[in-house]
């Protein structure tokens, strides 16, 4: 990747100047792209400090009037939650020459009932056209600024979709990895993981009697703590605590302090170890449920969080993280937990430090361990590969998966048109919905809205969901008595998620079970389900109307039928589902006020 992540330099205090840059040699394409990349450039001076926001960056410039040279007239950039937008920093720094410039934003702004600074700074400043490298990649303000700036009549670009010229390919792939962690974190649901570690030529992360210090150059050091200063969390083994006893600190990575996070399923940890002084940085332990009790009380003393799970392993404590607010993360945990994490695909990113040592040995550590390889082919290959020499070593650094796109590609547009007439291309919101405390999770087929339709035998039974009912009718039809106990467990189940663990259960050990025409029947079980809940409560089908025009998604990350997947995969059928309904009542809805008006 040609962009690269700069180290932090963090000016004191803000300031935004001109500059200015010829344009009689360049296209105004290429003048676009610079303008964008320069306000990821600002974006990023404050990385490790937005979270769980974005960074935002925004340039201001104007032609003159020969159009010889185009002038920078003010920048700025977000430095921290809660501070000064970009947007009215630079505007404020340009005053009455904003009247007729061109503003470039990295990123949508946030536009929401509670906050339009962004948007009424651009507005009031009387700016007339608008770039933006990316739409905001949350689901609630995705499209909001830009529809918004549309309507006070500015002229809004967006990279890869208003301008698409190879000129625009550089400054579109800076947009998405200066806010990488935030769209790993909009699609995957986990924070964004990097990998980091330094080995020996050899492959080597320590001698065979573990001794590690230092494999890598003081300057290759110094830029780990960069990395930890744009983290949220830096992660760790109990291997790690108990051969290198580290203080996990980001002493010149610009002052943000990472929690340090400590896995351990069983606790075996050392008394006296240098993370149990939170004088200056949190420590938190994630363990497994009953591990050593007395040593939990010992930690507890010092002031050090203990949170168990039933069973600890990456993926789990990853989600933890997630409903936590965390945004980035780096592990720099030994060989066991890296490959632990990696088989569980929760890291995105590797940093690999390369020193030009060697230092052999049958038994020393290496960076991953055990992945359950045997074939090359099966190897994990990095993509957009970067390589820098820092000092004697080389860091060679890529991502194991690439950074997700911010619309789930299933439904199309042209699908979803087809499905809605009220959803139009770009202009539409996204409203995701998964679990049922989300803000639209009465829209989920878990929902606790009882519904009335025919069992087994015809008869009207009181449904306790739709997800009781949809995996209940997998078996209706089956003359097997084990199909019918089945089916009456599924029914008398306590929760939809019980109803559904059976269902799915019972489908995936016994799929002789399962009706056979369910595949081609599904999709209508569901059907029928979902329209007799929303036509029995009145409240869920005003809700249903009030999200029309919007793309509806349901943000399951496993389910690629019903849901939209981690990265848009998903097929989505839910949201379809939901959005045919939404079109039904709407016409229903006309039909109704054009008879009583006739």
């Amino acid at each position: 990747m040609a962009f690269a992540l700069g180290a932090l330099n963090f000016p004191s205090p803000i300031t935004c100047k001109s500059t200015s840059i010829s344009s009689s040699s360049s296209s105004s394409h290429a003048l676009d792209a610079a303008y964008i990349k320069r306000a990821v450039e600002l974006a990023d001076s404050s990385a490790g400090f937005t979270a769980p926001h974005p960074n935002f960056g925004c340039v201001i410039t104007s032609a003159t009037k020969e159009r010889e040279r185009v002038v920078v007239l003010g920048e700025g950039y977000l430095y921290g939650e809660g501070t000064t937008p970009a947007e009215l920093q630079a505007v404020e720094a340009s005053g009455d020459l904003s009247r007729g410039a061109t503003a470039y934003l990295n990123m949508e702004p946030a536009d929401c009932p509670a906050d339009h600074t962004s948007v009424s700074a651009i507005v009031q400043a009387g700016i007339t056209r608008v770039v933006i490298g990316i739409r905001h990649p949350l689901q609630h303000l995705r499209g909001n600024a830009v529809c918004a700036l549309r309507s006070e009549g500015l002229l809004v670009d967006v990279l890869g979709e208003d301008l698409q010229n190879k000129a625009f390919e550089e400054a579109l792939k800076s947009c998405l990895v200066v806010n990488a962690p935030l769209l790993y974190r909009a699609a995957a649901r986990v924070p964004f993981s990097v990998l980091k570690y330094a080995m020996t030529l050899d492959g080597k992360i320590a001698a065979s009697s573990g001794h590690a210090s230092w494999i890598s150059s003081k300057m290759s050091r110094s830029r780990v703590f960069e990395l930890r200063g744009r983290s949220d969390a830096v992660v760790v083994g109990g291997n790690t605590v108990r051969r290198d006893n580290p203080h996990l600190t980001a002493r010149h990575g610009g002052g943000h302090f990472p929690q340090r996070i400590v896995m351990s399923k069983t606790l075996d940890l050392p008394e006296v170890a240098n993370l149990w002084d939170d004088t200056e940085v949190p420590t938190m332990v994630a363990t497994q449920r009953g591990a050593r009790r007395s040593f939990q009380k010992f930690l507890a003393s010092k002031g050090i969080e203990v949170v168990e799970f039933d069973i600890l392993n990456p993926k789990d404590v990853m989600e933890y993280f997630y409903d936590r607010g965390y945004l980035a993360i780096l592990w720099e945990c030994g060989g066991t937990l890296a490959a632990s994490a990696i088989s569980s695909g929760v890291i995105h990113k590797v940093h690999a430090f390369v020193a030009p040592k060697i230092i052999g040995g049958k038994n020393a550590p290496s960076p991953v361990g055990e992945l359950g390889m045997v074939e090359m082919t099966q190897a994990l290959e990095l993509i957009d590969v970067q390589y820098e020499q820092i000092g004697p070593d080389m860091l060679v650094s890529g991502f194991l998966q690439p950074v997700p796109e911010l619309t789930p590609n299933i439904p199309s547009m042209d699908e979803t048109s087809a499905i809605d007439p009220t959803v139009s291309a770009y202009e539409s919101n996204i409203i995701f919905f998964f679990k049922t405390w989300d803000p639209h999770g009465a829209f989920s087929n878990f929902s606790l809205h009882p519904i009335q339709m025919p069992d087994e035998n015809g008869d009207y039974f009181t449904w306790p969901s739709v997800e009781h009912y949809y995996q209940a009718y997998k078996f209706v039809g089956v003359n097997n008595p084990f199909a019918k106990k089945c089916l009456e467990d599924i029914k008398n189940a306590k929760s939809p998620e019980e109803a559904a663990r059976l269902g799915r259960k019972i489908q995936r050990q016994r799929p002789d079970l399962v009706r056979s025409d369910w595949e081609s029947s599904k999709i209508d079980v569901m059907y029928r389900a979902l329209k007799c809940k929303f036509s029995t409560y009145p409240n869920l089908t005003c809700m249903l109307l009030s999200t029309a025009g919007s793309v509806l998604v349901e943000a399951s990350p496993h389910d690629l039928f019903w849901g939209g997947g981690r990265d848009g995969e998903g097929l989505n059928y839910l949201g379809r589902l939901l959005m045919q309904l939404r079109s039904e009542f709407l016409a229903d809805s006309l039909s109704n006020e054009k008879d009583a008006t006739s």
